[in-house]
Parts: structure tokens; sequence; C-alpha cells
């Protein structure tokens, strides 16, 4: 599939969450019809392995978000723990996404 292609000027959303006892902060867009559309991920943790892989996983979801791939299909995806529980940073970001009302961009609780 073609990639789809975000505007040039488009609302972001500032997410701050805690994950395996590190603080993340995630930027994401989304297409004018709600669709997850992009992923910004840090740590703050600058040179750190855990800083590279979650800018790193946060570029792979956008890419897989433009070509067709929908969030819910990766997050469904990704490694969990034996209860069920995100085992990465983006797996972790994606299940804070997915408990926001459907069809909205309003933010939920845990978000900054």
């Amino acid at each position: 599939m073609p990639r789809e292609r975000l505007s040039n000027r488009r609302e972001s959303e500032n997410i701050t969450f805690w994950h395996a006892g590190r603080e993340y902060t995630a930027r994401v867009s989304f297409y004018p019809d709600g669709r997850l559309a992009e992923v910004f991920l840090d740590n703050g943790k600058v040179g750190s392995d855990a800083q590279v892989n979650c800018r790193d996983a946060a570029v792979a979801m956008s890419m897989l978000l433009q070509h067709g791939c929908d969030a819910a299909t990766v997050r469904k995806s990704l490694s969990r723990t034996e209860r069920g529980e995100a085992e990465s940073a983006i797996g972790a970001l994606l299940d804070l996404l997915a408990a926001e009302p459907a069809n909205t961009n309003q933010p939920a609780a845990a978000h900054g």
C-alpha cells in the first residue's frame, strides 16, 4: 500500500507516562478521521539503549500506520507479560491510546 501522507501542519497531542521505571514522553498525531497517524517517543535518557529503542520503535510504528497497518493490529502483535501487560514502551503507549474513547482525540487521564 502506498504511504498515506500527513498534512504539513497538523495538531499533535503530548503524552507523558511511566513504563518499567522510566518516564516517557510521546507526541502523537491523528488523521482527520481519528486514526493514529504518527508517533514520536522519547525517554530523555540521552544516548541510552532505551532511548534509541523507543525512538526507533516510534519511527517504525509511524511507517506502519502511514502504510495502512492499524494501531490495534500492531498493539496485539507486540510482546506481553504473562499478565497481559505491554513489555515495551511503544506497547504501553498503544495501550494508553486504546483506552481513549473511540473516535476522539480527547486526552485520557494519563496524558500530560
